[in-house]
């Protein structure tokens, strides 16, 4: 039995070899894959200029233009996104396989395939080709927040540096019984600028407003967690087997949610909120803190951290709190880096953390 792979990735063939294309095109088809066929490499090209084809499979020696040859010509053009491009050919010697690595191959499988195989490396090139298209998009999403607010840009890098941090120092300390790992703190670090993604749907006369908030307007920019959440929720829809949607949708939707359940937008508290909503919540809370806002000047360190320091257990998570003062320097570090100049100069107490780090 073939073990379907859950995939929208376009795949196309290329060999002129019509009983190795139907053996193939099969294959790839119960796998679960949208398979185009070409019959050597000229006609591949082609296809490759008018179509998204995110892997390529070909075989090495084909008329017109052979498999090293295409895979040249893929490579010399200036794509929208990456093709991962797989060899399939009876050659077994060294320099074949330097040949076909230098010409910008991904993949050099020997005829005949064999299909575990060959599932196992298209599992690779899933992989590959999902975490462009992760990246891209999160990027893409961030640039879109950054766009409403000229503050926000220094604001997203400290956010998701802070976070990654406290999600180190957690880790070390082993406080959150081994639910941080490094797949944790990468999706963290990439998926935290995303929090605020639902600014986006703020008006500009609250989100841009040069003072306070009134009680009214409050209420309207509370609603970006909803937003945001809800965003990151469709697109999770679209594409369910994107965790870092789900991770990113979490933190869209919790940031703003505190311990003692007195926050927004569902009054979550303690272990309902997600832990990486509650990481995000100190992060987000002392960057806000320790930077100029239109609203207050930007508080030291040492005012921040007794801020912190006294919601432990009402607005933060105790844990998120204790290991924070375990790396505040690490914080001071970070914003001392990526803060503009106009912020006040670092406080002794400040300087004397840095110097103890």
């Amino acid at each position: 039995m073939v073990k379907t792979i859950e995939s929208s990735m376009q795949i196309l063939i290329v060999d002129d070899d019509l009983t190795s294309v139907e053996i193939l095109e099969h294959f790839l088809k119960e796998l679960g894959y949208e398979v185009s066929v070409a019959y050597n490499g000229r006609e591949a090209d082609e296809m490759i200029r008018d179509r998204d084809f995110r892997l390529v499979i070909s075989d090495w020696e084909m008329p017109e233009m052979s498999g090293i040859e295409l895979c040249r010509s893929i490579r010399k053009r200036n794509l929208a996104s990456y093709v991962y491009f797989v060899l399939l050919t009876c050659r077994e010697g060294k320099h074949d396989l330097i040949e076909a690595l230098e010409a910008g191959a991904d993949d050099f499988i020997c005829k005949p395939f064999q299909p575990d195989e060959l599932r196992v490396r298209l599992h690779a090139a899933d992989r590959i080709a999902s975490l462009e298209s992760r990246d891209l998009l999160i990027f893409a999403l961030a640039k879109l927040t950054e766009s409403r607010d000229p503050e926000t840009g220094a604001h997203l890098e400290r956010m998701r540096r802070y976070a990654r941090v406290l999600a180190e120092q957690l880790r070390c300390n082993g406080t959150c019984n081994g639910e941080i790992d490094p797949d944790f703190i990468r999706t963290l670090f990439l998926t935290c600028p995303l929090h605020d993604i639902g600014k986006v749907g703020i008006p500009d006369q609250v989100l841009l407003k040069p003072g306070r908030l009134t009680k009214d307007e409050f209420e309207i920019m509370k609603q970006h967690t909803v937003i945001g959440s809800q965003t990151l929720d469709a697109a999770l829809g679209v594409h369910p087997s994107a965790d870092f949607l789900r991770f990113a949708r979490d933190i869209a939707w919790t940031h703003h949610e505190k311990y003692d359940g007195s926050g927004y937008p569902r009054h979550l508290s303690g272990k309902e909120i997600p832990l990486c909503g509650r990481i995000v919540a100190v992060a987000d809370v002392y960057d806000a803190l320790t930077t100029k806002r239109v609203y207050k000047p930007a508080y030291s360190h040492d005012v921040a951290r007794d801020i912190i320091t006294d919601g432990s257990g009402t607005a933060f998570d105790p844990k998120m709190v204790n290991a924070f003062l375990d790396c505040e320097g690490k914080f001071v570090e970070i914003h001392r880096q990526l803060t503009p100049r106009q912020e006040p100069e670092l406080s002794i107490c400040e300087r004397s953390i840095l110097a103890l780090a």
